[in-house]
Order: structure tokens, then sequence, then C-alpha cells
């Protein structure tokens, strides 16, 4: 029972990490470190409710909002603004995407708050509802749909009219 339980565990862990980390690097702006961190913390407590999982329609979805809570709560016992920037981050670009937009979006989004960006993250690169994100964040809808117009508002501010279809397509 307990072997096969793992096994179940260890199949969604590296199913879903990918995903969970790729979210985790644009909730960080780009710090891969703190991106392995959450999705290391993130896994350790899909698993250790992991036999309860069977209640949860959606275990991948349930992992995302566990993603953000953490980061969000990270972001709230964190000591110190400080965020080390002398290299860039290490993420892959496939031949089509613009590493120089890639790198201006990041760093766009790490001059927003961390629950407007959580809010971006969740509404358009995850694609979720409304309801959807204010209840992995915990608030009410009324404050997603404000933070996210606030948010993108900044971003389309931030990377300029050259930059702003980029926006408009999250």
């Amino acid at each position: 029972m307990r072997s096969a339980r793992a096994d179940e565990f260890r199949d969604f862990a590296v199913s879903r990490a990918g995903h969970l980390y790729r979210s985790a690097c644009l909730l960080t702006s780009g710090d891969t470190h703190l991106a392995e961190d959450l999705v290391q913390e993130t896994l350790g407590r899909m698993y250790a409710m992991w036999s309860r999982i069977a209640r949860i329609d959606n275990p991948a979805a349930y992992a995302q909002t566990v993603l953000v809570r953490t980061f969000l709560s990270h972001r709230r016992l964190r000591s110190t603004g400080e965020r080390p920037l002398a290299e860039l981050p290490d993420t892959a670009f496939s031949h089509g995407d613009d590493p120089a937009l890639r790198i201006a979006l990041l760093d766009a989004l790490a001059e927003l708050a961390p629950k407007d960006r959580a809010v971006v993250v969740l509404r358009y690169w995850e694609d979720r509802t409304i309801e959807d994100t204010a209840d992995a964040m915990q608030v009410s809808s009324a404050a997603v749909r404000t933070r996210s117009t606030r948010a993108l508002a900044r971003l389309r501010e931030r990377l300029g009219d050259s930059r702003s279809e980029l926006v408009a397509a999250l």
C-alpha cells in the first residue's frame, strides 16, 4: 500500500515538476534558485497530504495553488529585499523566442508587487479564471480584477509601446 502510494506520488511529481518550475520562475521573476526551492516545498507539502489527495478533483491545479500560496508566504516571511542579479537567469530559449524580450518581461514582472505578479501569472500564464485565481490567493474576485488591471497597466508602462503587444497577449 505504502509503496503504491509513493509510486503514484512520484509519477505525479515527475509529470508536474516542469510546469510548477516554469510557473515558479515567473513568480520569482527569474530567480531560478528560489523557484527550485518553491517547487521542492510545494512537492513536499503535496506528499505530506497525498493520502487525502483522492478527495481533490484536480491535484495538478491544487499543486499550483500550493505553489502560489508558498510563494506568497515566502514573500511575507522574507526579512530582506535583497535580490542577487550578478547573472542572467538559467533559462532555455527556443529558436523562435526573443531573449531580450523575455528578459524585459521578467524584469517588468520583478517590479510588480508579489501579489500583482501572482495574479498575472495565474490569470494569464496559467489561464485561470478570476474565481480560481481568487481562491488560490485567498482574496475576493474583485481584488483579482483590480490587481490584474493595475498590474497589466504597470507592465504596459514599463515595457513601453514597442513591447506592449506582449502584455496585450498575456
